[in-house]
């Protein structure tokens, strides 16, 4: 009975709008709703989360209540959000990393494409490439060409093998024809830890990881992974600024729910969703971790996902990237 209820609201939604829905579906949500945060209290995804929990709660007088599940690189989350009923009462927190790459690397409960629904789109980062505040390299165009003279001397950190920071470095050896050796850490914070000890010849981080960093002049930033420059890091160039035309890596981070969601409540969801996401207030929030709001349709979502596991394919296939 469930699903003819759905259907029927599709069919209302596109001869009317949300006004001509059931009185049922009118007055959703009727009960709380949870945001799953698959990841550890702590970092983009969790404050993504909880500032979206928070903001439509207080706009809209609903309940929305964020629930941290971590495990197995954040695809623990992703799966229950997969496997929940399709009525826009459980959500989860999608990030680029658990939908472009960890289900290309290892076998995972979900389907990003068949098991879960675009809804919004809220923010994207670029990473950042640092070195050492006394290294010699002071530009991005010196560390590439210390790397083309000598093949696979300099060192670079990553918080691990096959997450978004490493896709990018390798993205920057393919796009600039050097190679570079790998030293993956279990997160940032050793990796940059080991890049302020002289152990590492640079690192890649996001902007949230290194922003205290950078500020205190203990690493440099040589350039951001960006199309444009970064708001919160304006004097830092692009990679793009060196000569790679069209180079463009960026994490991004969204809400998606199972597959089958009405697409009414989608599209209720992804309107108030964006009213909050160009409120000054969450702008600059936002801006504070590095970040972009990125208001868009479900459709421009689903179009970005589509496009970022397709050139995550093709760099982990160019750089034979598995995890062991």
């Amino acid at each position: 009975m469930q699903r003819r209820h759905f259907n029927l609201m599709a069919l209302a939604s596109a001869a009317g709008g949300l006004s001509a829905l059931p009185a049922w579906a009118q007055a959703w949500p009727a009960r709380a709703i949870r945001l799953i945060i698959p990841s550890t209290p702590g970092g983009g995804t969790d404050f993504t989360g909880r500032l979206l929990s928070t903001k439509l709660s207080e706009m809209n007088g609903w309940s929305v209540v964020p629930d941290n599940r971590p495990g197995a690189g954040t695809a623990l989350g992703l799966a229950e959000a997969a496997r929940a009923k399709p009525d826009g009462y459980e959500l989860v927190v999608a990030q680029s990393d658990n939908v472009s790459l960890i289900p290309l690397l290892m076998k995972t409960a979900y389907d990003p494409i068949k098991d879960l629904t675009p809804i919004a789109l809220a923010a994207v980062t670029p990473l950042v490439i640092l070195v050492h505040e006394n290294s010699p390299f002071k530009t991005l165009a010196d560390l590439i060409k210390a790397a083309k003279a000598d093949p696979d001397k300099l060192t670079y950190g990553t918080s691990g093998t096959g997450g978004g920071v490493h896709i990018a470095m390798e993205l920057l050896q393919i796009t600039a024809g050097c190679k570079m050796q790998h030293v993956p850490y279990k997160g940032s914070s050793p990796a940059l830890a080991d890049l302020m000890g002289g152990h590492l010849s640079f690192a890649g981080s996001s902007i949230s990881s290194a922003a205290t960093l950078i500020h205190a002049g203990k690493v440099r930033a040589l350039a951001v992974t960006s199309a444009k420059r970064n708001a919160s890091l304006p004097e830092v160039p692009t990679v793009a600024e060196f000569g790679y035309k069209d180079f463009n890596a960026i994490s991004f981070y969204g809400v998606m729910g199972p597959a089958g969601i009405p697409a009414p409540l989608v599209a209720r969801l992804n309107a108030d969703i964006n009213k909050i996401l160009v409120r000054p207030d969450v702008k600059t929030a936002f801006q504070a971790q590095g970040f972009d709001a990125a208001p868009s349709s479900p459709e421009e979502f689903a179009a970005l996902i589509r496009a970022d596991i397709q050139k995550s394919r093709e760099i982990i296939a160019a750089a034979r990237i598995k995890i062991e």
